[in-house]
């Protein structure tokens, strides 16, 4: 098989016309607004997708039951014994928040460039539903007919813990059950140009914890003798972990599913995160908490981490405050791995810091997922892998799990179907950040590969 330059894409992408028809339909979903967390525009963009997909010839169903619709599109094959492949995608965003920096053109608007394509869910995930619509298109364009069935389910609060997915997913699952593949949301192309698929993420649960220590902010002069919200809810956080990241909560560690040799396999061959990248990168001025590939590996993958995101105490303004802190909260994280729920861990924070002496703390939970891992032997992720080797010119990168998160587990609970994740990202499309982008030529070679896909089963 031959290869097609970038060049060769990019031309392929202006010439063909049932692609460009979509681009500016993914123009036109890009410019709808469509963010859970500010409850932006759910419906109208769901009603949206009802239009683009029965225009397409698919049967839709929108359900506006829960917090965010979920739409159901089915494109039915030519006879009744066909397999059928599910996409899994949302249409919900991250907001495009004033302080990000949008060097090519506003975050709701697709700005196209020579090679790239920018705007918000560009990626993540409007870029992939559309282009996967396209796939479908062209095939059938092509042949008048499918030889699978082809299931795409769209829900609207993925960037919020996927928010009411596993009802939709329970009142659906006799239409949903019985596939074969399940292709997830999105993926990338790595820094040595491999595709990478994916068969897992870690969950996470989050929380808010906090202390009052007095009716009023009391003057510094008394620091000496009267305890301060802020030293007590450090000591309760640092009572946590140990230095090295390691969580001291006993019990955690005894859940974990620890992953098998398969797994270590594959992350030890395809994972390009190192020691070195990740200070060069990131500037890092502190050094990482494990320096050895194999452990930075096993610990990234397959260990739970405890994480503060945000800390908050006393005066932050200009000039001096002398104060004792009445209060102080922070927001904090878990991300876990097979064996842990987001409520046992949290119940086990609460017991530990107790235990402690940390009982003025207040632990409050705010959203949780668990986490799924494959070790991606099932047939139809080897039919993709399989596929991709031949697609891509420099082959795929094949890894069960990511540090990531994401409603995997939901999914999977729900319709226990193989999930294999891919995608026209590439490591710097800067998904939840300014200029979210994608490259025109991977975005054309996700619509090809897509298409092959569906060849397959021919």
């Amino acid at each position: 098989m031959s290869y097609l330059t970038e060049q060769e894409q990019i031309a392929k992408f202006w010439q063909d016309e049932i692609v460009q028809e979509n681009i500016n339909l993914l123009q036109t979903l890009i410019g709808k607004k469509s963010i859970f967390a500010q409850q932006i525009g759910l419906e109208e963009v769901a009603d949206y997708l009802q239009v683009l997909f029965e225009e397409a010839g698919a049967s839709v169903l929108v359900d506006k039951s829960y917090a965010a619709p979920f739409v159901l599109a089915k494109f039915a094959a030519n006879h009744r014994e066909a397999r059928t492949i599910i996409f899994y995608n949302h249409y919900d965003t991250v907001p495009a928040d004033s302080d990000q920096i949008w060097l090519n053109g506003k975050p709701f608007e697709l700005t196209i460039t020579e090679d790239t394509m920018y705007g918000r869910g560009v990626d993540d995930d409007k870029g992939h539903i559309i282009a996967r619509l396209t796939a479908v298109k062209k095939y059938l364009a092509k042949h008048g007919e499918l030889p699978v069935n082809i299931i795409f389910i769209m829900e609207g609060a993925e960037e919020s813990a996927s928010v009411d997915l596993d009802k939709y997913l329970v009142k659906y699952k006799e239409q949903l059950s019985q596939a074969e593949l399940l292709v997830w949301e999105q993926g990338i192309r790595n820094k040595k140009n491999q595709l990478e698929i994916s068969g897992g993420n870690k969950g996470i649960v989050t929380f808010d914890v906090s202390v009052t220590s007095a009716a009023l902010d009391i003057h510094s002069s008394f620091g000496g003798v009267v305890d301060s919200a802020a030293w007590y809810l450090l000591q309760a956080l640092n009572s946590l972990r140990e230095p090295d990241g390691t969580i001291k909560v006993p019990g955690i560690y005894e859940k974990v599913q620890e992953p098998n040799e398969r797994e270590l396999a594959l992350v030890e061959e395809y994972a390009l995160i190192h020691a070195e990248g990740l200070h060069e990168i990131y500037g890092l001025t502190l050094p990482l908490l494990i320096e050895e590939r194999k452990a930075l590996l096993k610990r990234l993958y397959f260990e739970p981490s405890i994480t503060i995101e945000g800390i908050h105490a006393g005066y932050h303004g200009q000039g001096v405050k002398t104060i004792i802190p009445a209060q102080a909260s922070a927001k904090m994280e878990v991300r876990l791995v097979p064996g842990l729920s987001p409520e046992g861990v949290l119940e086990s924070i609460r017991a530990y810091l107790a235990d402690q002496g940390f009982d003025k703390i207040e632990v409050n939970f705010t959203l949780g997922e668990e986490s799924y891992r494959s070790d991606m032997s099932a047939p139809a992720i080897l039919k993709v892998i399989d596929l991709a080797k031949s697609f891509y010119p420099n082959g795929v990168s094949i890894l069960p799990t990511s540090p990531g998160t994401g409603p995997m587990h939901t999914v999977f609970h729900a319709l226990e179907v193989p999930i294999a994740g891919f995608g026209l990202g590439h490591e710097g499309s800067r998904d939840h950040a300014g200029d979210e982008n994608v490259k025109i030529a991977d975005y054309i070679a996700h619509v090809e590969f897509i298409e092959e896909l569906i060849e397959t089963y021919e």
